[in-house]
Parts: structure tokens; C-alpha cells; sequence
């Protein structure tokens, strides 16, 4: 049987802190796929467009890491609007989606264009 609001009290500090934990393993899983990423290309296209074991591996990190926005509070999202959240929800849609018809060229533009960005800024929320 649930317990009727308000028979226990909610001590906020310790729920600002869970909610402070989740942000921060959050925030840090997406930094280490954008990491993850970077090693297995080298920062080279080459390398990405002509291994499939690498494609694979660059493929997963994607969805960990769109995913892993997902779980971050709508408030913080909505205190950093400079992040584009609704994109990153788009393109995991894509990912996971229309995984048979995914164009390789464009998501080398995410990894060359858009990932060093998004790395920047998750960093000055920690």
C-alpha cells in the first residue's frame, strides 16, 4: 500500500545530492564515449570509413551517449540550451531506428563537427 504524501519528510539536501551524483556519472558517461570515439577513429576518416569493426564500436558509443542525455534532469536541459538535447535525442532515434540505412559521411560529421563541441561543454558542467 503506498504511503500517503507527506508522512515523510523529504530531506531536499540529500535528494539534491543523489540528483547531483546522477548528473555528474551522467554527464561523465557521455564524455567517455566522445573519448571512446575519438580513440577508435584517431581522428582520422579514413579509419572510420574503412573498418566496420570501428564503425560498430563508434556506432554503440553514439547511442550510450544519447541515451545517457536522456536521463539528465529537464531542468538542466533547460539550463543549457546551448547544448542541442533535442537533436542528440533525434539522432539516437536514427541510430537505433534506421540502423540498416545509416549514411556513414554524415555521421563522420557529427563525430568531426559536433562531438568536440558537446565535449566542451558537458566539461564545464562538472
Amino acid at each position: 500500500m503506498p504511503h500517503p504524501v507527506g508522512l515523510f519528510p523529504i530531506n531536499t539536501a540529500v535528494l539534491d545530492a543523489v540528483n547531483g551524483i546522477k548528473t555528474r556519472y551522467c554527464v561523465t558517461s557521455v564524455i567517455d564515449c566522445i573519448d571512446r570515439i575519438n580513440d577508435y577513429t584517431e581522428f582520422d576518416q579514413f579509419v572510420f570509413m574503412n573498418s566496420p569493426m570501428v564503425q560498430d564500436a563508434v556506432i554503440r558509443n553514439l547511442q550510450i551517449l544519447s541515451e545517457s542525455t536522456q536521463k539528465l534532469s529537464e531542468s538542466l536541459k533547460a539550463e543549457h540550451p546551448e547544448i542541442p538535447w533535442k537533436a542528440i535525442a533525434g539522432f539516437r532515434n536514427i541510430l537505433v531506428h534506421n540502423y540498416l540505412g545509416l549514411d556513414l559521411a554524415q555521421i563522420w560529421v557529427v563525430i568531426a563537427n559536433r562531438l568536440p563541441q558537446l565535449r566542451e561543454s558537458l566539461e564545464k558542467l562538472l
